[in-house]
């Protein structure tokens, strides 16, 4: 029997009230899942990590793949997940995620056993019907040893053995990687989307300064749109319309202060600047919703009211995705990612330098980055004309 089923109704009770420290952090309606998969020692872990100052978007990302390593080594072995992991069980857990389909086509043990699958969907906690992503697999990896490492303890991540078979099995799996969106929101589609949210709803006016916001301070992931904060704001001094010409309008202007993002940490103080537009957005939203400190970015329910509590990532993700459908568009081929990628694709498109679209994105990667303004300039470009 497996440790979770072992547990009574007060032990799981009691480390979801544990848990309730991290609630800023965890999404609620994963608090019970988690105390079921977690164990004590898990539980004072992530404290501990969120004590330290780890960013909220890094430990959300532990405490998710934890549970998920609690559950899968639980229903593969019947035991509870050990410290430090022995380098069968890494090797294990990499045969399980990634295997070769036309393999388990003529060898049903290849992979995840069919058992061990089952539980874990039945937790709601497998959704794939093949091979893992690499990456997907490669993070969990990661999350394991950084845990390790914060108990004090020394694992096999780097034992040669574990290297050779992720690497392996990668080429095994022969899954294509995917794009986080397929579609990137360029300057065209960003039209549509803010055409749904031009009413004077509360739910327009908070959609069309996110959509304007996020896409004009760089292309913002979904998770820093979230956390965003009224402290976080500064007015500035408004600037010209067009910087060459001293006599053009005067817009308005705020800057962002970011903290700790995905490639920065708090120590860092990056900040982007609003110009126009998007400030305008910004303060009738704040104005009209009556927020002055505290979330930008807030839940309305049904009847209008507004919740002191911030939009999660996925809140982010899904009202993007509710304007591509009411814009017509396919919104399985979108998603929040697709601000930050389209973005850069627009500044390419439009001749912005690629260091000065990269100080407002803060792209640490140049070639990352870089890889936008090749596909724009290809796909302008005479090579890929020669016959039309």
């Amino acid at each position: 029997m497996s440790t979770e089923l072992r547990l009574s109704g007060h032990e799981i009770l009691k480390r979801a009230k544990e848990l309730d420290a991290l609630d800023a952090i965890l999404p609620f309606d994963r608090r019970d899942q988690l105390a079921e998969l977690l164990t004590d020692e898990d539980v004072a872990t992530l404290k501990h990590l969120a004590s330290e100052g780890m960013g909220a978007n890094t430990l959300r990302a532990l405490a998710s793949d934890l549970g998920y390593l609690e559950a899968w080594c639980s229903v593969a072995t019947g035991a509870p997940l050990p410290w430090p992991a022995p380098e069968s069980l890494l090797l294990k857990f990499v045969a399980h995620h990634l295997w070769n389909p036309a393999e388990r086509e003529n060898n049903p043990d290849h992979g995840m056993p069919e058992d061990v699958a089952i539980a874990l969907r039945t937790k709601g906690l497998l959704r794939s019907v093949g091979p893992h992503a690499p990456a997907t697999v490669r993070r969990r990896l990661t999350s394991w040893s950084i845990l390790t490492r914060w108990r004090g303890l020394s694992g096999s991540f780097t034992a040669p053995s574990l290297k050779s078979a992720l690497r392996l099995a990668v080429r095994a799996s022969a899954r294509p990687r995917r794009r986080k969106s397929t579609r990137a929101v360029t300057g065209d589609v960003l039209a549509k989307l803010l055409a749904t949210c031009a009413g004077e709803r509360m739910v327009d006016l908070r959609d069309r300064a996110l959509l304007l916001t996020a896409f004009a301070s760089g292309g913002r992931r979904r998770s820093e749109v979230a956390d965003l904060r009224v402290e976080d704001l500064v007015d500035e001094e408004p600037v010209h319309a067009d910087p060459r010409n001293s006599v053009s309008p005067l817009v308005p202007c705020l800057t962002i202060s970011l903290g700790r993002t995905k490639t920065t940490t708090a120590d860092d103080r990056v900040h982007v600047v609003l110009i126009g537009r998007p400030v305008v957005a910004l303060k009738q939203w704040l104005a009209a919703a009556k927020i002055d400190t505290g979330p930008v970015f807030r839940r309305i329910d049904q009847w209008g009211n507004i919740d002191r509590r911030a939009l999660t990532p996925q809140s982010v993700n899904l009202i993007l995705k509710t304007r591509c459908s009411q814009a017509g568009l396919d919104r399985k081929v979108f998603s929040a990612h697709g601000l930050r990628s389209g973005y850069l694709t627009e500044a390419a498109n439009r001749g912005v330098p690629l260091q000065e679209a990269m100080q407002q994105s803060l792209h640490k990667s140049v070639t990352q980055a870089a890889s936008y303004y090749s596909n724009a300039e290809r796909k302008n470009g005479r090579a890929a004309r020669l016959i039309m």
